[in-house]
């Protein structure tokens, strides 16, 4: 009866063993998605941390430029008020307007109605 025991025993040792190794496996494979999802995340906070670095980059530049051109028209305090440059752009396009008029009766299209 002894040895029936033993061998009894013996078989549910192995099963367990199996079964730990079953588990073991298994927590070697959790741990191995863990360890991926950990980077994917480091990986794509890099990379978020990277664009809002870049975006406020860009955004100081364009507000630098933006300073830069308002300087340079004048529209600053002090400086040329806006109506008057819309005047001045407005003047532009009437002067060229004229301008392409009164040469074109110098210069007549060379288009003729066909017979």
């Amino acid at each position: 009866m002894s040895s029936s025991r033993d061998r009894v025993e013996d078989t549910y040792e192995l099963q367990n063993d199996q079964r730990l190794e079953d588990l073991h496996s298994k927590l070697r494979t959790l741990r191995g998605v863990t360890t991926d999802i950990y980077d994917d995340v480091e990986r794509q906070n890099s990379a978020l941390d990277n664009a809002r670095d870049a975006f406020s980059s860009f955004g100081a530049s364009l507000a630098h430029s933006s300073q830069r051109a308002s300087q340079a028209f004048g529209l600053g305090p002090g400086g040329v008020k806006q109506w008057r440059t819309i005047m001045y752009c407005a003047a532009a396009l009437i002067g060229l307007w004229l301008g392409w008029n009164i040469l074109s009766w110098f210069w007549p299209s060379s288009t003729s109605p066909s017979p």
